[in-house]
């Protein structure tokens, strides 16, 4: 194998894979990058055999071949080489010498038949949706995800394809976030999936504003074409929880407040917050609504906000960072957040089908 390519162009399609490969895995291939030349592309491909990516760059190939290389050592010399062509051959013996200017390196790699082979699944069940509608879907409710690995069902964003709605929900335990959204599929599919956290940090990274993409499902696994990339992910296999249950039905009487003076008020407020007292206080009269926190030790702040609201007073607690998550993915420029009493959720409903469901904290 041996190629010619420029800096910027091996650097954009290495960053790409980067975040697919284990550092810290017993199997020492998987620290390594896959590097194939086909035609005029150059195929890079790294997984850690829970989440694979494929990308492929335009090179100059002046002899096909593949080998596989460290990952981030190989990552690191492309990164520190001049601003000039750079020349890869790999030898016999699996050497593969990397050339820029008078710069010469040497590094060991491993023949391609040692490297995992991902899954393919074009001759699976597939959809065609516009990337951005799916990036705005996950921004609206990967931050509900749950980190908690005892909660491994919860690890993942939820989704649901039926007839001509995407569903996808995300919850803690503690808040749950749920967009809908219409989409024109050219065939009847059902499917219901969970996707891992990797995998959705990896498409937010990688959907861009505009083009489309190609979702496969297999029996445990999901593709996503990008087109220029590829994501290959596992699934969390389990039953999701039964989310419906738990949102509460809408109220008339809403607390309309604007959105940028809330979400910039919560931001203050939480600067006052400890990890042994976490919630901030909400105090709801007709006409305003006052958050503050107070520490003993530390200091206190109240800020006072303009609201439509007549209904009799009442104090709630949150965790001010499920409400910054939340305001700073919406749009509107007020929102309407409904609030019964303290021991109750508060709800955050828009008129494009997106929910938000938060539980409030014990006031100390």
């Amino acid at each position: 194998m041996k190629l010619e390519s420029s800096k910027e162009v091996l650097i954009n399609g290495l960053t790409t894979t980067q975040n697919a490969i284990s550092i810290r895995s017993t199997l020492p291939i998987l620290s390594n990058v896959l590097l194939e030349t086909i035609k005029d592309r150059l195929t890079i491909i790294g997984t850690d055999l829970d989440i694979g990516i494929i990308t492929k760059i335009p090179v100059n190939i002046l002899s096909e071949g593949s080998i596989t290389v460290p990952a981030k050592r190989f990552f690191d010399i492309i990164k520190e080489l001049p601003d000039a062509p750079i020349t890869i051959s790999v030898q016999k013996n699996n050497m593969v010498h990397i050339v820029c200017e008078n710069t010469q390196f040497k590094i060991m790699g491993i023949p391609k038949d040692d490297f995992p082979k991902l899954p393919e699944l074009k001759d699976k069940d597939s959809v065609k949706l516009n990337q951005s509608l799916l990036k705005t879907m996950l921004n609206m409710t990967s931050f509900a995800m749950s980190r908690d690995e005892t909660r491994y069902i919860l690890n993942g964003v939820y989704i649901t394809i039926k007839k001509n709605t995407l569903r996808m929900v995300a919850t803690d335990g503690r808040r749950l976030a749920l967009i809908e959204r219409e989409v024109e599929l050219p065939k009847a599919i059902d499917k219901k999936i969970i996707i891992p956290i990797k995998a959705v940090g990896e498409l937010l990274r990688n959907l861009k504003e505009e083009g489309d993409l190609s979702i496969s499902f297999g029996d445990n696994q999901v593709m996503f074409d990008l087109g220029s990339s590829i994501i290959i992910s596992r699934l969390i296999e389990g039953e999701f929880p039964n989310y419906e249950q738990v949102i509460p039905k809408e109220v008339e009487s809403k607390i309309i407040v604007d959105r940028e003076r809330f979400l910039l008020a919560a931001k203050r407020a939480s600067l006052l917050t400890s990890q042994d007292s976490q919630g901030i206080k909400i105090d709801i009269e007709e006409g305003k609504m006052i958050i503050s926190k107070q520490l003993p030790d530390i200091g206190e702040v109240k800020e006072e906000l303009d609201i439509e609201y007549k209904g009799s007073p009442f104090s709630i607690g949150f965790n001010p960072h499920y409400i910054i998550d939340v305001l700073k993915n919406l749009n509107e420029q007020s929102i309407g957040f409904e609030l019964e009493n303290p021991e109750k959720p508060g709800v955050i409903r828009t008129k494009d089908k997106y929910i938000y469901v938060v539980l409030p904290m014990q006031l100390s």
